[in-house]
């Protein structure tokens, strides 16, 4: 059987996409780890910031190079939907070209090997067949493509468009589906998942599939990406009385001062923003957010205050991201561009506070016991790896085990975990159930 090799960058829902094409092509192609050896790369792009690109072009020139004589490279994805009329005459190493309307197709468009196809409409994922990578009990669920909200430094709608959303009974269906094959840990993904339906004329989506969730037995759920303007304080209430959905709340703020939200075009008030914050506190809750330093118009003022918010709140994660001047975006336009080096000394210290808050966000889990997915032993090693059912994978730790009351561990089962130590941001425990 020919091999196949794929490079899958950027956020989950890219992942997802890879997933698709995986499935499309697992009858004629084996997956490889080796390059090297591969008949068929495919490299899925990311092109949402400056130094997500990079890496897209960077892996793309590198399996360039590295490919076999007659082995087929293919670049797909949201880098190359962006610069399709850019990329292909830039990079002629590339056989194929295709965009974000083609994952279930790639499959006929290799047979077919034209240089350049680019779908008009976004692909949005229906009852195709994935194959699950990375986990043999988690898997991402997309609920829906594209955005409705215009923020200054976001160029995603320009080539993703407008929100598509996923029918509620696609959705459940493919999460039975996966649950008959093992898998019982779920992240639900997209880029405003908040505002899930609205493209349908229905306000509460989400809180209608939380409901259709909740009639599964033995599932653990987790939304990414609220939007704050489209997140409600019934919605926070739907995911804390849930059977499924853990009280896990991702939702970017990107600032904190009512004119950086103004100029970001971040619609909603400072005090309703802060009142959804404080209401995702009231139960023993996850919260993650991410922000963006650096942004045109920021002052010193307004940086201050944002610090002075990460530590008075004390998010469980927060993502620090300097500001990424991006054509095609309101930001990109403006005049008051903050210098570099002012951007980067910017972004040094807010890590500096955020791995404080991170600490002390971390100190709520000391002599608690909690229940996690067992995910078997670190690279060293040297400890066990589990992952409290609260915690998304990968992006947010995990806490090493050094003993264990219980044998014949097995991965993706649940054990509770008794917290004793931390190291550092690094938590420590013991299996005892």
């Amino acid at each position: 059987m020919k091999k196949l090799y794929l490079a899958s960058l950027g956020c989950v829902k890219n992942l997802v996409d890879s997933e698709v094409m995986l499935g499309k092509l697992k009858n004629e192609y084996e997956i490889t780890l080796n390059p090297k050896e591969a008949d068929l790369i495919i490299v899925n792009t990311c092109g949402f910031i400056a130094p997500a690109k990079e890496e897209s072009i960077d892996t793309i020139l590198e399996l360039a190079n590295e490919k076999k004589e007659n082995a087929l490279l293919v670049v797909t994805g949201c880098l190359s939907q962006r610069y399709k009329d850019i990329l292909p005459k830039e990079i002629p190493e590339v056989d194929i070209w295709s965009g974000v309307g083609d994952f279930n197709r790639i499959d006929e468009i290799i047979k077919k090997r034209e240089k350049k196809v680019f779908t008009p409409n976004v692909y949005l994922i229906h009852n195709e067949d994935r194959v699950i990578t990375g986990s043999s009990y988690h898997a991402y669920i997309k609920l829906s493509e594209g955005c409705n909200q215009k923020c200054s430094f976001c160029a995603i709608p320009s080539f993703k468009g407008k929100l598509h959303s996923r029918d509620i009974k696609e959705i459940i269906d493919e999460i039975k589906r996966l649950k008959d094959q093992g898998y019982k840990d779920f992240s639900l993904a997209s880029q405003d998942s908040s505002s899930y339906l609205r493209d349908k004329g229905i306000r509460d989506g989400l809180e209608r599939l939380i409901d259709e969730i909740d009639k599964i037995d033995d599932i653990n759920v987790r939304i990414l990406y609220l939007y704050p303007a489209t997140t409600t304080k019934r919605l926070i209430r739907k995911i804390f009385s849930s059977k499924n959905v853990a009280n896990y709340f991702d939702m970017p703020i990107q600032h904190i001062t009512p004119k950086m939200l103004k100029i970001m075009k971040r619609p909603g008030s400072i005090n309703k923003l802060k009142e959804l914050l404080y209401e995702m506190k009231k139960e023993f809750s996850f919260v993650r957010t991410s922000i963006i330093v650096g942004h045109p118009g920021e002052s010193e003022e307004d940086f201050e205050e944002l610090m002075k918010f990460l530590k008075e709140y004390e998010f469980d994660r927060v993502n620090v991201f300097a500001y990424s001047d991006e054509e095609g975006t309101s930001a990109f336009k403006r005049k008051d561009k903050l210098k570099d080096a002012v951007i980067d000394a910017r972004v040094k210290k807010a890590e500096k506070v955020v791995e404080k808050t991170t600490h002390n966000a971390l100190k709520k889990y000391l002599n608690k016991e909690i229940e996690c997915f067992f995910d078997g032993l670190t690279e060293d090693e040297l400890f066990y790896s589990v992952r409290p059912k609260l915690w998304e994978r990968e992006i947010d730790g995990d806490i090493l085990i050094n003993e264990s009351e219980t044998q014949n561990l097995k991965i993706g089962d649940i054990y509770k975990v008794k917290v004793d130590e931390l190291a550092g941001n690094q938590l420590i425990g013991k299996i005892i159930g």
